[in-house]
């Protein structure tokens, strides 16, 4: 069914607002920041801002679960697009530095929760967790399949997908961080060469 006209205004108004949250929870931490400074950088006033959001942490948390998804959407077309197993890795960790390199200002709100392992105490918080594990099993589905066809040596899928995850964010905090001088297709062929060489049948 096709949105109503208020339906669309509605979704590019909560776009707008939670661009501006999340460069403001990025740039001042989730304690400092408050309703007015959302406000002022969305460019509305604080009292249209509580028409689509009840409170500071409604923002936050749809902020930090609309840019998972997107990321996880992301990924998950990429590595069904890809042919073999190496490729479909490559895909996946591609497309998560790649969107991070794009989007510092909400990796910074990403890894403060999802990096310390602090899921927030909201009404969100079972969601947030489908969602970060959603990514892992992604992966952890591609090799599995890898794996009974021979095309990787045998291993735990489970525990394999988590520390590719774990590794690929390494890689992203070492270049928002300015730790890496290389370039970014470097830093990615990198760490493939080094996860493809521990699971390469």
């Amino acid at each position: 069914m096709s949105k109503t006209k208020q339906e669309v205004v509605t979704e590019f108004r909560c776009t707008e607002i939670l661009d501006a949250a999340r460069k403001v929870f990025a740039e001042k931490g989730f304690s400092e920041t408050t309703m007015d400074q959302v406000a002022e950088c969305a460019g509305i006033a604080k009292g249209t801002l509580y028409l689509y959001f009840r409170s500071k942490r409604d923002i936050y948390m749809a902020a930090l679960m609309e840019g998972i998804r997107s990321l996880n959407n992301d990924s998950r077309r990429k590595v069904e697009a890809a042919a073999g197993v190496r490729e479909k890795l490559c895909a996946f960790i591609e497309t998560r530095v790649g969107y991070f390199e794009q989007h510092r200002d909400f990796f910074l709100i990403y890894h403060s929760e999802v990096g310390n392992l602090r899921f927030p105490q909201a009404s969100h918080d079972g969601q947030l967790s489908e969602l970060y594990l959603e990514q892992a099993q992604m992966l952890e589905e591609v090799l599995k399949k890898a794996a009974a066809a021979g095309e990787i040596r045998e291993l735990r899928p489970d525990s394999t997908a988590f520390t590719v995850c774990d590794m690929t964010r390494g890689v992203i905090v070492q270049r928002l961080l300015g730790w890496s001088r290389a370039e970014l297709n470097d830093d990615i062929q990198h760490l493939i060469g080094l996860i493809w060489r521990g699971i390469a049948a």
